[in-house]
């Protein structure tokens, strides 16, 4: 990842300097469904190359936007957005509608997911809950 700039000329060049790239706002729409895996990350996002994967994870994590923990008697840990990240989940929730909504105007098709993305903010429960608010 390449060094943050100290000055930008405005909020918008910021955010879109964090989020930068094709990849790193579908892992962060994931994970605001609920902490996962790696290989589950894997299976959810398979267009996604393990490289690349473990690029933008690594990415995210020094971004202050994703963290690894371990659970106890399991020898994987999951990924899991931080609290600064939480704050972009209404942002992902936009942009999932916006591009449902193009996708119908344009008429491509949207390839169903093992998960959809829609889904609630509340990731404690691990069960969908209908679309953020």
């Amino acid at each position: 990842m390449k060094r943050l700039a100290k000055h930008f000329g405005c909020p918008v060049e910021l955010s879109l300097e964090l989020l930068a790239g094709k990849w790193k706002p579908v892992i962060l729409a994931r994970l605001k469904q609920r902490p996962y895996r790696y290989s589950e990350l894997r299976k959810l996002i398979p267009s996604l190359s393990t490289k690349m994967l473990t690029e933008r994870l690594r990415d995210l994590e020094v971004q202050g936007l994703v963290e690894r923990r371990g659970t106890a008697g399991k020898p994987h840990g999951v990924y899991r957005l931080t609290a600064r990240a939480e704050s972009l989940k209404p942002v992902l929730q936009a942009l999932y509608d916006w591009g449902k909504a193009a996708a119908a105007e344009l008429k491509v098709e949207i390839r169903a997911s093992p998960e959809p993305i829609d889904q609630g903010a509340d990731t404690s429960a691990h069960a969908p809950t209908g679309a953020l608010k």
